[in-house]
């Protein structure tokens, strides 16, 4: 592809990959998969995951974190006539209740959704807990979540964690996790937790590599899920030479090499786009592997360190 390193952005591949049905078992390592990874028996599906209490979830999802308004209604609602079931929003976001139209939109059924949420700082504790969760099911239009966050390691985080354990017992929460915790609170967390968590929902990319975390979760049995798998640009990711000659190889785009990288490090990742050849661009990763050679030359762009201090 003679001009594919003039494309500022990314370049959309037109022809979509058709994945295998079956069950793909793999180790970990290398360019390897870390954990199994089933295919639905449909073409053009997401493989999933089988989290620690037996409930699957997509590897790939969709994020909605910046959307607003008609906007992200069409966003997500294109996301799912594409492909995606796994679709991801928080309180914080402040778009739960445009997230919830979307979803309605899109016509799908909700049992074949995967919707996640997240607790924000300001409603840590017991009481407080319950009653955002119950906002957030209005907004979104929903009776239950898949999936149901601490978004970080603030305030009463003990007491909420009770509340969440106790709203997946009587069924409203098929699987509650955490989102930003580091191996210390987390540890600190399972030592009075009745129910592990399932997630921990941390920045990952090129960049931000996280392999302290990565092999404290992996040895926990804790699913790793990346938030801003592309770093959200910065460092001029798309730009950057070393993916872009990967991209070459492959005849793929630097967010397919990134993407392809979480994946065959067995980490579900939430990538946002608003921009439909995006959404199809983003899914088309599972018709080539990145490797070994390709995988050290990734792991030397680590700098060890977050893209968004601001967030610190």
């Amino acid at each position: 592809m003679e001009n594919f390193n003039k494309v500022k952005r990314r370049e959309f591949i037109k022809k979509s990959g058709i994945f295998t049905a079956g069950t793909l078992f793999l180790g970990f390592g290398g360019s390897n998969l870390y954990g199994a990874f089933e295919f639905a028996e449909i073409e053009n599906s997401i493989p999933f995951v089988t989290l620690s209490n037996n409930v699957k979830m997509p590897i790939l999802g969709f994020g909605t974190n910046t959307l607003m308004g008609p906007v992200c209604i069409q966003s997500v609602s294109d996301a799912i006539s594409v492909g995606y079931r796994l679709i991801d929003t928080a309180k914080i976001y402040g778009n739960e209740e445009f997230v919830g139209q979307g979803i309605k939109q899109s016509g799908m059924n909700r049992k074949e959704l995967f919707i996640t949420s997240k607790l924000w700082v300001d409603d840590a504790g017991y009481e407080s807990t319950k009653k955002a969760f119950q906002t957030s099911l209005e907004k979104l239009g929903v009776e239950y979540l898949d999936l149901y966050l601490i978004h970080r390691p603030r305030g009463d985080v003990k007491g909420s964690w009770k509340a969440m354990e106790e709203l997946h017992n009587e069924g409203k929460i098929r699987a509650i996790g955490v989102s930003n915790f580091n191996p210390n609170q987390l540890n600190d967390l399972l030592l009075n937790a009745t129910i592990k968590p399932v997630i921990n929902q941390i920045e990952t990319n090129v960049f931000c590599q996280q392999h302290i975390s990565y092999e404290f979760l992996k040895n926990t049995n804790i699913q790793m899920e990346a938030w801003s798998p592309f770093a959200a640009g910065r460092n001029d990711i798309f730009n950057n030479q070393i993916l872009k000659e990967i991209g070459e190889k492959y005849q793929k785009s630097v967010a397919q090499v990134c993407l392809r990288w979480l994946y065959q490090r067995g980490i579900v990742a939430i990538p946002r786009s608003s921009q439909k050849t995006h959404m199809i661009e983003n899914l088309n990763i599972f018709d080539f592997e990145l490797s070994k050679a390709d995988i050290k030359k990734i792991v030397a762009l680590d700098v060890d360190t977050t893209q968004f201090p601001e967030w610190e």
